[in-house]
């Protein structure tokens, strides 16, 4: 019997999530399932600090994104939303050019909070950051900055 293939929401998302930090900073969601979230970013002149290096900010900004993104998904059918509560991202090797590939995978999925562990990685595929983020899964109603949160469309 063959195996089943998970769900891949990587195209779906690329229509809903066209704008926003993902559009401005290039991410693109190559694979998206209830166990991995998969991208990509160019590295151009709007990513690198005062050094010519990939700014620290947006590699912890990757890894929250492809966590919120996999959070996400599992949150969706129980009528949940996330947010994330902590990002712990460690810088572990600098990158000047390129492109980067991100991965995500699920350490934790609770019913009201999930942990989620990304890596970066440069071209040679060098692991250049590593983060964990932890998020919460909000109640349909939940308020979030005095703001009702919406439900992003399906």
């Amino acid at each position: 019997m063959a195996e089943q293939q998970p769900q891949d929401f990587a195209e779906s998302l690329a229509a809903a999530v066209g704008g926003g930090w993902m559009g401005a900073m290039g991410l693109k969601i190559l694979r998206a399932t209830l166990d991995e979230v998969v991208a990509e970013l160019e590295i151009g002149p709007a990513h690198l600090q005062a050094y010519g290096i990939v700014h620290g900010g947006v590699h912890a900004g990757i890894i929250e994104t492809i966590a919120s993104v996999g959070a996400a998904l599992n949150a969706l059918p129980h009528g949940r939303s996330v947010v994330g509560l902590e990002n712990h991202t460690s810088f572990l090797r600098a990158v000047r050019s390129g492109t980067l590939r991100a991965v995500a995978k699920p350490l934790s999925r609770g019913r009201r909070s999930q942990v989620w562990e990304g890596s970066v990685y440069d071209n040679q595929q060098r692991l250049a950051a590593s983060g964990r983020v932890r998020l919460l899964a909000l109640e349909p109603e939940a308020q979030l900055a005095g703001a009702r949160v919406e439900m992003p469309p399906r």
